[in-house]
């Protein structure tokens, strides 16, 4: 039988499909059941770094009466920041009187003790200003692991791509400082060199990265003239999908839309099909073939990507 075992940022997994964050990874009940259909870790349903940076300044005035040195630098550097905080600070405020920061370090304690897969913890934030030292708190409660889903997105005119490709480095700087746990960074693909972007952060002592970050585009309701929904792009929604990530490179895959519409029984689908395409190519171990069609050893991979597009639609190769 083949051996489904793989090794994520020093984490040993049963195996390489992982559980991502999503409103599926949010309760007990639902951790449960993700690994008993045999999850190789799961991913904690993000908190929010305005979450903590509101329930932070709300602490400061609650114990000072008057606007700390950490508050103060925060609202000196609104103006700088990739999109209007005062907007989300409205909101966040009336979502952080349900889901407090208490709740969430609670709620890796109970994952830890109700699972016996790796518990990664996650914080969605868009700058490192002043929030990081919350990541020592998630590895007091338990976590594993802790994965910085970096959100910014290249839709303020204000901002280079410059001064965006930094927040990366400047959050994982800020958070490893902070904890011994392993850290990754989940990135977007908007980055205007975003292969030697990835190499760099590679570099920076982080133990992995997680390609892509799903960004949500919203559609609009030409009836009511309103924001109807959010639609994802991407996705694993199949074992050949996880094969081919494996075959390119991947430790191990992320799923979540998946799991949103059929099901968490589909994770044991993922491995039983990957299982069985191990056993028809005589694989005992992942080992044996992840990274197998790399471009690792390729000089140029545009190169080579550019002879595969002439080869697929001009036929002169």
């Amino acid at each position: 039988m083949a051996s489904l075992s793989t090794n994520y940022m020093g984490l040993t997994m049963k195996s390489p499909v992982i559980a991502g964050s999503s409103g599926l990874t949010n309760t007990i009940e639902e951790l449960k059941e993700i690994a008993s259909n045999g999850a190789g870790a799961v991913v904690l349903k993000s908190i929010f770094e305005e979450q903590i940076r509101h329930e932070t300044d709300k602490l400061i005035k609650e114990q000072g009466g008057v606007m700390g040195t950490m508050q103060k630098g925060y609202q000196d550097t609104l103006s700088t920041r990739p999109y209007d905080f005062n907007d989300a600070l409205n909101y966040i405020s009336d979502y952080a009187k349900e889901h407090t920061l208490g709740d969430y370090l609670k709620f890796i304690e109970n994952a830890k003790k109700a699972i016996d897969i790796p518990v990664i913890a996650s914080i969605n934030c868009v700058s490192a200003y002043d929030w990081h030292y919350f990541a020592r708190r998630i590895e007091s409660a338990g976590a594993d692991a802790l994965e910085l889903n970096i959100y910014v997105l290249p839709s303020n005119p204000a901002r280079t791509p410059l001064e965006n490709d930094n927040v990366f480095f400047e959050v994982a700087d800020a958070v490893k400082q902070q904890v011994s746990i392993p850290v990754s960074v989940k990135v977007s693909y908007y980055f205007s060199g975003l292969t030697k972007t990835l190499i760099d952060l590679s570099n920076t002592g982080i133990k992995g990265m997680v390609l892509f970050n799903r960004p949500f585009q919203p559609d609009i309701n030409i009836d009511t003239l309103e924001i109807s929904d959010l639609v994802a792009s991407t996705g694993i929604h199949d074992y050949e999908a996880v094969v081919k990530q494996l075959l390119a490179g991947a430790t191990a895959v992320q799923v979540a839309s998946l799991l949103y519409k059929n099901g968490f029984n589909q994770i044991a689908r993922l491995n039983n099909g990957l299982e069985k395409w191990m056993e028809e190519k005589n694989f005992k171990t992942i080992t044996d073939f992840r990274g197998k069609l790399s471009q690792v050893n390729v000089e140029n991979p545009a190169v080579f990507e550019r002879v595969q597009f002439m080869k697929l639609y001009s036929k002169i190769v």
